[in-house]
């Protein structure tokens, strides 16, 4: 009897080891796999106007799920970033990034 209970044990043992590995993999899945979301009639983007400084370009562009990041150029060489809600399209906030004053080199007179 005792060998007999063994067998069965394993056998269980092993059934239970591929349940859970089967769980495993159906668990990482959900997770990994792409979610897909209808759009709403809430968060579609109507037409919005960003206004840029004159004469700026756009250097870089970055975006997030709810944010876009933009690098521009000024025309004086400076650089400003900045940052649209892309579920408003309202500009968030700007980021001015100045260069600074070149210093005369101390061997010139």
């Amino acid at each position: 009897m005792p060998l007999r209970a063994l067998k069965i044990l394993v056998v269980v043992m092993g059934v239970m080891l591929v349940a859970g590995f089967i769980a495993l993999f159906v668990a990482v899945g959900a997770r990994v796999a792409p979610r897909r979301t209808e759009p709403s009639a809430a968060h579609s983007l109507t037409p919005r106007v960003i206004d840029i400084p004159r004469g700026a370009r756009v250097e870089a562009m970055a975006a997030a799920p709810d944010r876009l990041v933009l690098d521009l150029v000024l025309p004086n060489g400076d650089r400003q970033i900045i940052s649209i809600d892309t579920t408003t399209g309202t500009r968030i906030g700007t980021i001015e990034l100045h260069s600074p004053p070149s210093r005369p080199s101390a061997g010139a007179n």
